[in-house]
């Protein structure tokens, strides 16, 4: 110690100022080796015995002490005014065991710092460090574990469909997976809304964060609040003591979806819009504005448009959600992805199920193509699911899909309105022809509409129109 203190002036007041215990005075002469830097972290003093631990010489007097030692925590020490003890320093193949203390003077102010090799095998420390390293290990595991559960559960590879519908959602996905905007993602019910959602976060730069979803159709509007923001300690009669988080804060550094975001009532919607501008939410029984770093992406079935004209949804957070929208079409019209979305669903089914997987026949798909589907792929999933239940082969014939969905056969076409009636006029026979011509297509079509217009070479609005015109709506 007299070496240290005689090799760098000044540090013997900054040891007093600080009252180093005797304990740690003695280490100092029984310890494999010391190095002291400056306020700017550069090497003022380093004694043989460490130089020769690290291979060094005099000339790293001076230099920055990363220089020297890359892995070397010193700065932080210095610029924090902590100390960090009892730590393990990696040095090439060698491992250290350290402490590293901040050097003050006086006056408080930092001066440097100075660092203790404890030992040079830290096999010395054996017992103590088999121990930690299993509760690291078990810690790491719970949070791996933990964060499992709120990662996403499927990519835009998973988004199956060739057609051009589904080739521009995911191109427009992946863009909207570089930045960081609100997404807003509309269809009907049963479309893959989540599944679009999980997707953009797996894309993401925020894929090892959270992904963690609410539905606000779900939650009571009395809790909404809670669910959304959190609660803290005893903020009420009967509140937890230690407080709850939210699912901003669950969320925080990943993604939160909102499902069904047409349903949160309005006194949400405005405070979930200071959430979106301001970054910032306030728990239940709160004083405090808490910073949160999360990424939303909403979803909703309902026309939020109309809504906003009907003022039941809020215009300026319909603005803020809709930065970049994403419309999910719904299954009728992109039935040429229906064999690859049923080869994938009944994939998984057999894996779900441990069992084979099921082959649809050619029949098959076609009874599937005829029908409406009003509940789109969810619906899909249901139908699947039923039929493989209900049948023991292997390959699933048009007689098996029937079982559950009855009316995939196309409506026969009445004969001509002219043929059964006579003595009419021009204007009925030709109201009487076109209403025969929209059942043919509509039956061709397998009641798909936007398919009926086409093979008449009609808008879908004017086939509509006509459609309502002759009560077949």
């Amino acid at each position: 110690m007299d070496r240290l203190i005689t090799a760098f002036p000044g540090i013997a007041d900054a040891l007093q100022a600080q009252a180093i215990p005797v304990l740690v005075r003695e280490a100092m002469d029984m310890c494999e080796g010391i190095l002291v830097v400056d306020q700017n972290s550069r090497i003022t003093w380093i004694d043989e015995k460490y130089k020769a631990l690290l291979g060094a010489t005099d000339a790293v007097i001076g230099q920055d002490v990363e220089d020297v030692i890359p892995k070397s925590l010193m700065r932080r020490v210095v610029e924090s005014g902590k100390p960090i003890l009892l730590d393990l320093m990696e040095f090439g193949n060698q491992s250290f065991v350290v402490v590293r203390l901040p050097l003050k003077g006086a006056d408080g102010a930092i001066k440097g710092g100075i660092g203790f090799v404890l030992f040079d095998r830290f096999q010395y420390l054996e017992p103590v460090l088999s121990k930690f390293t299993a509760l690291r290990d078990e810690l790491a595991r719970a949070r791996k574990q933990l964060t499992g559960q709120r990662q996403a559960k499927y990519t835009l590879s998973q988004l199956v469909g060739s057609g051009e519908a589904m080739r521009q959602i995911k191109r427009t996905a992946r863009r909207a997976a570089q930045f960081d905007t609100t997404v807003l993602l509309l269809g009907e019910t049963g479309t893959g809304k989540e599944l679009l959602a999980h997707a953009i976060h797996a894309a993401s730069n925020r894929a090892d964060k959270p992904f963690v979803a609410i539905n606000a159709a779900a939650v009571p509007e009395t809790l909404m609040e809670a669910e959304f923001f959190g609660v803290a300690p005893g903020a009420y009669t009967g509140a937890d003591r230690r407080g709850r988080d939210g699912k901003f804060s669950l969320a925080e550094g990943g993604t939160l979806f909102l499902d069904e975001v047409g349903d949160m009532p309005l006194g949400i919607q405005a405070k979930l819009l200071r959430a979106l501008q301001e970054r910032e939410i306030e728990p239940i029984g709160s004083n405090k504005v808490v910073k949160v770093d999360v990424r939303v992406i909403a979803a909703t079935s309902q026309d939020l448009a109309a809504m906003v004209k009907a003022k039941t949804f809020r215009a300026d957070l319909y603005y803020r959600l809709s930065v970049l929208p994403i419309t999910l079409p719904p299954l009728r019209d992109r039935l040429e992805d229906i064999p690859d979305i049923a080869d994938a669903l009944l994939e998984d089914i057999a894996r779900k199920t441990s069992s084979f997987p099921r082959e649809l026949t050619p029949d098959a798909l076609q009874a599937l193509s005829h029908y409406h589907w009003p509940g789109n792929v969810r619906e899909l999933v249901n139908v699947l699911e039923r039929v493989t239940m209900l049948s023991d082969s292997l390959t699933l014939t048009r007689e098996d899909v029937a079982m559950v969905l009855p009316d995939t056969r196309p409506p026969e076409a009445p004969k001509p309105l002219v043929e059964m009636e006579q003595g009419l006029s021009l204007q009925q026979i030709v109201a009487g022809v076109e209403r025969t011509a929209l059942i043919d297509a509509l039956g061709r079509a397998g009641g798909v509409k936007s398919k009926a217009a086409r093979l008449l070479g009609l808008s879908r609005t004017n086939l509509y129109d006509k459609l309502g015109v002759h009560g077949l709506l």
